[in-house]
């Protein structure tokens, strides 16, 4: 078996310049300073000294530095795309660090599939990029997103990918027709569900433990031009999730093409509360409105109908309208603005640049993704949003429904029950105030609770630090993982800071 969990401690006569020239890399090899980047994250939480960064050329350097690890007994690699991992999943203490963004132009390429678009692209591209490029050029774009584009491709295909598109397409792993991998053997493989089919589905939510992707087939759809962006206000928990439920199981010409939401403070914290509502600078928050039966929080939907410039505004106005009259919102707290499509799906870079302005945006970010079934969400709300969080996060409150059915149970993710459930993100930004520690020991005593409560969840972008935690996460699924660990990572060279498998000398077949 392979042991889990060991923190790995690289030999003291490990040289770096042997394994330098030993990999006869097209691209380039750094170490010293000039690496620091690859021993930090986004979330600012943990910080660790590789070895090396690697910024290979292509695919073929990404199997040398494989294959150079697996020839020592201790070298890890961890490939790492954009850096925005919260826990350091992307390190590798004393181990090879490759950045995958220096591959970022290596795959672009349209492609007509059994008469559907799709694009080939880099592992290492971000988000962002491709859809500029799609748009602009073909008129098409992914159909399933991320709210934030400045992430890998690589890096949200080996963990799901969510967002508001998601109720309809899926995640990002379910809207990929074909991989080309690294596998933990240095072996560079091709895969799709009917071609290494193993790999396929084991890579797409993976957590980087079977192989890095390299290229992606990722399935496209004509770009609309403009978006209807609404926000409508609720004051009760059962209301809110009725009517989000209620649109996210519709037919797809019978309700939005986006639908989101987030909990905020009832209170006029200009961070946390009241005006972190209005779309519009112009039109303000007025809490008159709220009824006085409103608890501590409130609770916003976030959905968007996507139109064309043929389209007449008074059929976008039919189509809004006939929604919105079947939900049960505060009538006067409804906030609404018209937007390019490459506006919307920007949105959040236009936070990214406030918070860098702001100086918080390099600050840490120690956030908690929960996916919660809906037979869970009802106390979770009650303990959670109403108590403990009730003064905010500094950061959005995100939590909106998600439909099973459209996530593939072959791939690595693990989900909890039932067909719909929720993901619960909270994006908190440390400002003055609390410190990271008190807001990682709330982080963890919400999960506590989700446990000694039994409530139905699994985090999204897992950070466990035991090995039974890592079983119960995984579930029955866990042998599978294993296994596949096993067929594609046999020495548990790739991904260690994930902390799921300690790296072992030899193969163990």
């Amino acid at each position: 078996m392979i042991a889990c969990l060991g923190r790995i401690v690289p030999s003291a006569d490990a040289d770096v310049s042997t394994i330098s020239q030993s990999l006869d890399l097209q691209g380039s090899f750094e170490s010293g300073g000039i690496m620091g980047v690859a021993g930090k994250d986004f979330g600012g939480l943990y910080s660790v000294k590789p070895l090396a960064l690697i910024k290979p050329s292509g695919t073929e350097d990404i199997a040398r530095v494989v294959k150079a690890a697996a020839r020592t007994s201790h070298l890890t690699v961890a490939a790492r795309g954009n850096g925005h991992s919260i826990n350091g999943q992307a390190m590798a203490a004393g181990g090879l660090v490759i950045d995958m963004r220096s591959t970022e132009e290596n795959h672009f390429k349209l492609l007509t599939i059994d008469g559907s678009p799709c694009v080939d692209v880099s592992g290492g591209a971000l988000w962002e990029d491709v859809l500029k490029r799609c748009v602009s050029m073909f008129g098409l774009a992914p159909r399933s997103w991320t709210d934030y584009l400045s992430l890998t491709v690589g890096g949200t295909l080996s963990n799901a990918g969510v967002s508001g598109q998601a109720f309809r397409y899926g995640p990002q792993t379910s809207n990929v027709t074909e991989l080309e991998v690294v596998t933990g053997k240095g072996e560079i493989t091709v895969c799709s569900d009917t071609q290494n089919s193993e790999l396929f589905f084991g890579a797409l939510g993976g957590l980087g433990q079977f192989g890095i992707i390299t290229r992606a087939r990722v399935k496209l759809q004509p770009a609309p031009d403009m978006v209807r962006w609404i926000r409508l206000v609720y004051s009760e928990f059962e209301e809110f999730t009725r009517d989000a439920e209620f649109l996210v199981t519709r037919e797809e010409a019978e309700s939005f093409d986006y639908v989101e939401g987030f909990v905020f403070s009832n209170s006029d914290d200009p961070i946390n509360g009241w005006p972190s509502v209005p779309l519009d600078p112009d039109h303000d928050f007025n809490p008159v409105h709220i009824p006085q039966s409103a608890g501590p929080v409130l609770y916003c939907l976030e959905v968007a109908l996507h139109y064309s410039h043929t389209d007449h505004p008074s059929t976008i106005q039919t189509a809004v309208s006939g929604l919105l009259e079947r939900l049960g919102f505060i009538r006067r707290l409804k906030f609404q603005v018209n937007v390019s499509y490459m506006e919307f799906l920007l949105r959040v870079k236009r936070v990214e640049e406030h918070a860098k302005a702001n100086g918080i945006w390099d600050s840490p970010h120690p956030w908690l993704n929960i996916f919660v079934s809906k037979s869970s969400i009802v106390d979770f709300d009650r303990t959670v949003f109403k108590k403990m969080l009730k003064d905010g996060v500094g950061g959005p409150m995100l939590i909106y429904p998600l439909l099973r059915s459209k996530w593939d149970d072959r791939t690595s993710v693990v989900l909890p029950e039932g067909e719909v459930f929720y993901i619960v993100a909270l994006l908190r930004f440390v400002r003055k105030g609390p410190s990271v520690e008190k807001l990682v020991a709330q982080n963890h005593e919400i999960v506590k609770w989700c446990n000694k409560e039994g409530l139905d969840f699994k985090l999204y972008l897992p950070h466990y630090q035991s090995r039974e935690e890592w079983k119960r996460h995984f579930g029955k699924q866990w042998s599978r993982f294993v296994e596949r660990k096993f067929s594609f990572d046999p020495m548990a060279i790739l991904a260690p800071g994930q902390k799921i498998f300690k790296r072992t000398h030899t193969n163990l077949n």
